[in-house]
């Protein structure tokens, strides 16, 4: 019988393995119900924000929740809606309808299931940090500027979907700004913001969505509450259901469901990284992207949006003693018994206070202290930084990320390529340049060339090799070339080095390499480059290159 993989096993067997008792239930469910009870605004205002109708949030962060805390590679994590997908998920909805959402929302369940089973998980941290800053402060920024109409409570018959269109269309409505939304959205705003300093155990954003209810509806406030703009809201779980798929329309969603799998991942990964270092403990990064997977797999066909794991939910939980799995599992079940029961007075709260909600959520997104410490770093991660920060807020999110991945890539391999070096070391072994004092001197024969390959030997290396090689003004008899401090060969370098072989080759040159490492061995050898050198022209050590070179410059007729 095959065996599950270890790197893709759910957190929640090895709690059953170790046992559960009823006193880690004590702890789980009342983080569960502390985290549930938090969740419950910002899945409103998440999918509010997301161009949406209210309970899909809360739909998302049940469903999903549950599967990712059932699944998941870490033992503590939250999962729902969270500000991250915010843009991506409005700009999708606005182009292709809700429906064209779910497929999107399935093809990056799929694309996350199949990065866990490839083990991909480690590869998706190395996401390159100016990237990852940049698009969320631009999250950031779209969303807050996406509450300045409810928090002035503006009356706007259209809403632009750009950013910079939206900021021309509230200064134009500003004459229909309502004093009892601006009261409210900034009571909301500092209720959230300084609530903890008077409990942490009473979360913030649930304080204000109460006070701010209780409030319009004893004083009377004329202000847009969810029921006035969405109508009534549904007090049970929808009936499972596919969307309507147009083949043609595929092409079109990939790019997005790429960007939703690739915020997915980032975002539980970090998460997860969070919840490591505040319990000591290490989760399992390919069961987690698993986990993503099959939660968004199955959050659209019970009416949600994208879900991954929140960082500020996953933080809670561990603060108020979650354990294990069940926490989240709880949280989620929570969140059922107040869709069912008090469901219905969702309707009852003003947009306002959703409003104050998301502002101070955007202003904990934006990371500004990091966006302006990376301004003062190299140039290249600035570039990053400032393209993808860039694109987010003018362009598109999708196009943010991709463009930033490709553009750090670029610049990681240029730097890569300058710190490669291929230099002749022959009169520095021989002392004529005066030495370095790294190694003794040694004689190295007449009509014999050394060289020295150090850093890793691939495309953005190759033609700087080619180049120095090529470019010996003698035709000596051997050229050693030292490959001791090259980790890896890809097969760009490769085909460099056969081609400076098949050149000596033909002015009579022997090439000797000494000193290669695993990998660029087998890259080698794989390519056939090592039948083509002949076995004794590959040797381990450099004085063995030196012995071998001294035999074939002793049966070489010196040229006349």
């Amino acid at each position: 019988m095959a065996r599950w993989p270890i790197e893709l096993e759910p957190k929640l067997v090895a709690v059953l393995r170790e046992g559960y008792g009823a006193r880690d239930l004590a702890h789980d469910a009342m983080a569960g119900v502390v985290v549930g009870v938090v969740a419950l605004p910002l899945a409103i205002a998440f999918a509010i924000a997301s161009g949406v109708r209210p309970e899909q949030g809360l739909y998302t962060a049940i469903v999903a929740g549950f599967l990712i805390a059932a699944l998941s590679g870490s033992r503590v994590q939250i999962g729902g809606p969270t500000g991250a997908f915010v843009v991506l998920v409005a700009d999708v909805v606005a182009r292709h309808g809700y429906d064209g959402l779910v497929v999107a929302t399935l093809l990056a369940g799929g694309l996350l299931v199949a990065m866990g089973i490839a083990r991909m998980g480690a590869v998706i941290r190395f996401i390159p940090y100016p990237v990852t800053v940049g698009f969320t402060s631009g999250i950031a920024l779209i969303i807050a500027i996406g509450q300045i109409g409810d928090g002035l409570g503006l009356s706007l018959a259209q809403v632009p979907s750009g950013a910079a269109e939206r900021l021309v269309a509230y200064v134009g409505a500003l004459g229909s700004a309502n004093a009892a939304a601006l009261g409210l959205c900034a009571a909301t705003v500092a209720v959230v913001a300084w609530w903890p300093r008077i409990t942490p155990r009473v979360p913030g954003p649930l304080v204000a969505l109460l006070a701010g209810t209780a409030a319009t509806a004893t004083l009377g406030l004329q202000v847009e509450t969810i029921g006035s703009r969405f109508g009534a809201i549904p007090s049970s779980l929808p009936v499972p259901r596919l969307p309507h798929l147009e083949l043609a329309a595929l092409p079109e969603l990939f790019s997005p469901a790429l960007a939703i799998a690739l915020l997915a991942g980032i975002e539980s990964l970090l998460s997860a990284v969070v919840a490591d270092g505040m319990t000591g403990r290490k989760h399992r990064p390919n069961a987690e992207l698993l986990a993503q997977g099959v939660a968004n797999l199955a959050s659209p066909i019970f009416g949600g949006i994208p879900a991954t794991g929140a960082i500020a939910r996953t933080a809670t939980n561990i603060r108020n003693g979650g354990r294990t799995p069940f926490a989240g599992m709880i949280h989620a079940l929570t969140l059922v018994v107040i869709l069912t029961t008090v469901g219905r007075w969702v309707a009852l709260v003003p947009m306002a206070v959703l409003a104050g909600i998301l502002l101070v959520v955007a202003y904990n997104m934006s990371e500004w202290r990091l966006f302006l410490g990376l301004l003062r770093g190299p140039r290249s991660d600035v570039l990053v930084l400032a393209s993808t920060f860039g694109l987010t807020v003018l362009v598109d999110l999708t196009v943010a990320i991709q463009v930033g991945v490709v553009l750090a890539a670029l610049l990681f391999m240029r730097r890569m390529a300058e710190v490669s070096e291929v230099r002749s070391v022959t009169e520095q072994l021989r002392g004529e340049a005066g030495g370095n004092g790294e190694e003794p001197l040694v004689n190295v024969p007449d009509r014999v060339e050394v060289f020295e390959v150090a850093g890793s030997f691939f495309f953005g290396a190759a033609q700087k090799f080619s180049e120095t090689l090529v470019g010996i003004g003698a035709h000596p008899a051997v050229v050693i070339l030292r490959m001791r401090s090259v980790p890896a060969m890809d097969a760009t370098g490769l085909r460099a080095l056969e081609e400076v072989w098949s050149r000596f080759r033909r002015q009579g040159t022997v090439l000797l390499l000494s000193g290669v490492q695993e990998q660029p061995q087998r890259v080698m050898e794989r390519g056939g480059l090592l039948v083509k050198l002949g076995p004794d022209n590959l040797v381990a050590t450099f004085p063995e290159a030196l012995e071998r070179a001294r035999a074939i410059v002793s049966t070489t007729a010196s040229p006349s």
